[in-house]
């Protein structure tokens, strides 16, 4: 059933698409945070993904190689805030400012020669009969490898914080540093790990755009989704489920815009447009205003350098 010449079906299997780039960004984010790292570079590992997957794509013929190339390439400008930060213990919030800016030049100068070439196509899981079903066929079974990756990197996100060891220390290192330091942790090389694995989500978020959601090469072409992604992780109050109802909610905005006005609505096209991030604004204004609830729940340490010799 259409409402008006909106297809609902076709409009939740669009959100889902749409939130892949920003949920797998914010998942790897909010790890990054949990070890008391605050990176706002996102944008810029995700534009550096987004070139790095393309040219790895383009040039092997292989989608997946892509996506490798663009978790390498996020990952690889990871490492850039991790020695500014961790070794030289730089600002961290100048420092993601400013990996943005440079992860947005260098994209740009990496992409020429490369604008109108059309990526090899990444083919849908075959689900065989599954994708037949009316309704949910469309929705849960005509997706293509990332879009089900995504989903069970936030599963195993949340059982590795949870359940885990490894979550442990990573909890720990982020509520007390020092703390940490003491019982014998290596908090350079957790912190370490833990910002190659945000970098790593994110190129292979920006990846997925300019091979699956927008296939096709063009400067700046995450659009701000790097800066909607670390809004989530407040959304989320650090916790792993929470971003992906972030990410869908989002999505779901972004995609109803598109159609609507494709449907040439009433309402202006620069109205529609800037919604997705009024409404992101809202929900995080609402957040906030809850006693604090969502701010008690983040790392103790998040954004404070750490030098063992303290």
């Amino acid at each position: 059933m259409d409402f008006g010449s909106i297809n609902p079906v076709i409009l939740i299997a669009s959100l889902m698409v749409a939130a892949v780039p920003i949920m797998l960004a914010a998942i790897g984010e909010l790890v990054v945070e949990k070890s008391g790292v605050l990176n706002l570079g996102v944008e810029g590992m995700m534009v550096m993904g987004a070139i790095c997957g393309f040219i790895t794509a383009v040039e092997t013929g292989s989608p997946f190689l892509g996506f490798l190339g663009g978790a390498a390439g996020g990952a690889g400008l990871s490492l850039v805030f991790a020695l500014l930060t961790q070794v030289f213990l730089a600002n961290q919030v100048a420092t993601g400012l400013a990996l943005t800016l440079f992860g947005l030049g260098l994209s740009a100068l990496m992409g020429q020669g490369y604008n109108g070439i059309k990526p090899p196509l990444t083919p849908d899981v075959p689900f065989g009969p599954l994708a037949e079903i009316p309704a949910l066929g469309p929705i849960l079974f005509a997706h293509d490898w990332v879009v089900y990756f995504s989903v069970a990197v936030i599963a195993a996100t949340w059982w590795m914080l949870k359940a885990t060891r490894l979550g442990l220390i990573i909890r720990a290192v982020g509520e007390s540093h020092d703390a940490a330091h003491a019982l014998g942790y290596k908090v350079n090389r957790i912190r370490l790990g833990c910002i190659a694995f945000g970098g790593a989500m994110a190129g292979m978020g920006g990846a997925y755009v300019s091979l699956v959601r927008v296939p096709q090469w063009v400067d700046g072409i995450t659009a701000g989704a790097g800066w909607i992604a670390l809004a989530i992780v407040v959304f989320a109050s650090w916790r792993p489920w929470r971003v992906l109802i972030g990410a869908y909610l989002f999505g779901g905005i972004t995609v109803l815009q598109l159609n609507l006005q494709a449907a040439g609505s009433a309402i202006p096209v620069e109205y529609l447009s800037m919604s997705p991030y009024l409404i992101t604004i809202i929900v995080l204004v609402i957040m906030s205003s809850g006693k604090g609830r969502a701010a008690l729940n983040a790392p103790a340490v998040l954004g404070q350098n750490f030098h063992a010799a303290r």
